[in-house]
């Protein structure tokens, strides 16, 4: 084995596998692909209010990662990823509750005539 391969499965490396850096985001991936799993489902079957949640604390968790020092990239693109999937499962709940149907504006219109 190469020494930098031994570095990373050691606990030199601060993203080894043998600490919480590494295993924290690896477990995070596990909601990511229920999240995209469930895209597959009727929107009728999505909680807004957990699917909510789980937006603010992903976005919380991103800022944290970029905030921590050292920054903690693989935590801070594990929760963007979550983010993202998270969001379409919202809009996708949002739709079918009737949140975002286009509405037309009532009243009267005033045509504008541009005559020099």
């Amino acid at each position: 084995m190469s020494a930098a391969f031994k570095a990373f499965l050691g606990t030199q490396s601060q993203w080894a596998p043998k600490t919480t850096h590494f295993w924290g985001p690896v477990s995070n991936w596990g909601i990511i692909l229920a999240s995209v799993s469930d895209t597959k489902k009727p929107p009728e079957m999505i909680s807004g209010n957990m699917t909510g949640v789980l937006c603010v604390y992903s976005a919380l968790f991103v800022r944290f990662a970029w905030m921590v020092r050292p920054r903690n990239y693989f935590l801070m693109v594990t929760h963007s990823c979550n983010e993202c999937v998270q969001l379409y499962q919202l809009s996708r709940w949002a739709r079918a509750q009737g949140f975002m149907e286009k509405k037309e504006l009532g009243g009267p219109t005033v045509k504008i005539d541009h005559k020099p």
